[in-house]
């Protein structure tokens, strides 16, 4: 059975959870950077604009789940034939979904709020309908499979839902795509904003120092490999590994002048320098082909990554 190897999923999410106060989102658990009720998020314009990614952000963290278990499902079936009653693996079945109920109400609201988005705004509405017409689909498979209902009826009801669920799939990956790449760039409009709102506040304050690690992790998480692009673009990474450590030496160079240093996150962030360069070692011995001995640095990066924006969070609150 092929090994399905989330890399760069976790990491999306939890990147574009980065201001989200008290996000729990199922993969990419915690959330940083300004929270609600903190006084530096600069303008009423700004303030909206954060509101507005919190809630596309939480919506896209709990509807990643059905990429995992769309993921799942591919992992054993014949996507073109459908599934035979002879896979090795069918007990695997699909992984069942989260409810989003609370989350798709929160970003359909946030789509009709100023400040207006309007190419992004109509990417989450698409997104949602596109989530709608599939998670009905996944679930009822997902219970088709874990009763073996199979048994039954000669797979029947699984050969009609692999006929629906595939273009549905599709569409809803179509537009995950689009909506992953349009958040980024909202996201880095957003993190510019908030970084200069805290250093007009409070200078290249605690508070300044754990932004600027995580907008520089994040950063790095943009071009990690992924199940579809598992071979890392090296110069581009490099250069983001390079970003990274100007941010850690520049926390160096706060700590000095202030011996607490920056709470919380110090120490996770300066191993994770490490670890990428454990990494880009490896990667450069691949041609930067990460099935070629880096899959598991690559998990390990995404879980210590994740782990970070937990600790950010924290760290936010206890800076001062």
């Amino acid at each position: 059975m092929p090994v399905s190897v989330f890399f760069r999923a976790a990491a999306i999410a939890a990147a574009l959870a980065l201001s989200v106060a008290a996000a729990t989102p199922g993969l990419a658990q915690g959330a940083t950077t300004i929270s609600r009720g903190t006084p530096d998020t600069g303008s009423d314009d700004l303030q909206a604009s954060i509101a507005k990614s919190n809630a596309y952000t939480a919506l896209m963290n709990r509807t990643l789940r059905a990429i995992q278990s769309w993921e799942r499902y591919r992992s054993w079936v014949d996507m073109s034939r459908g599934p035979t009653g002879r896979e090795r693996y069918m007990s695997y079945g699909l992984y069942s979904l989260y409810d989003v109920a609370g989350e798709i109400t929160r970003a359909q609201e946030a789509t009709g709020r100023e400040p207006a988005f309007p190419e992004l705004d109509q990417t989450v509405r698409r997104y949602i309908e596109a989530y709608q017409a599939l998670a009905p689909l996944i679930s009822r498979a997902e219970r088709y499979y874990e009763r073996k209902d199979y048994r039954d009826d000669n797979l029947a009801e699984g050969r009609d839902l692999h006929t629906r669920m595939v273009p549905a799939a599709a569409a809803f990956l179509r537009e995950r795509a689009l909506l992953d790449t349009q958040m980024r760039t909202f996201k880095s409009d957003l993190d510019i904003r908030e970084l200069a709102a805290i250093e007009k506040r409070e200078g290249r304050s605690a508070r300044w120092q754990v932004r600027n690690i995580m907008i520089s992790a994040r950063a790095v998480m943009d071009v990690m490999p992924s199940n579809d692009q598992p071979i890392v673009d090296l110069k581009a990474f490099d250069a983001v590994v390079s970003r990274y450590a100007g941010a850690v030496r520049e926390m160096d160079r706060f700590k000095e002048g202030n011996p607490a240093g920056v709470p919380m996150i110090e120490s996770q962030a300066s191993s994770w320098l490490g670890k990428l360069r454990d990494f880009r070692d490896k990667l450069a011995r691949s041609r930067g082909d990460v099935r070629r001995g880096a899959a598991n640095d690559a998990n390990s990066l995404v879980t210590s990554y994740n782990m970070m924006v937990t600790m950010a969070d924290t760290a936010m609150r206890l800076a001062r």
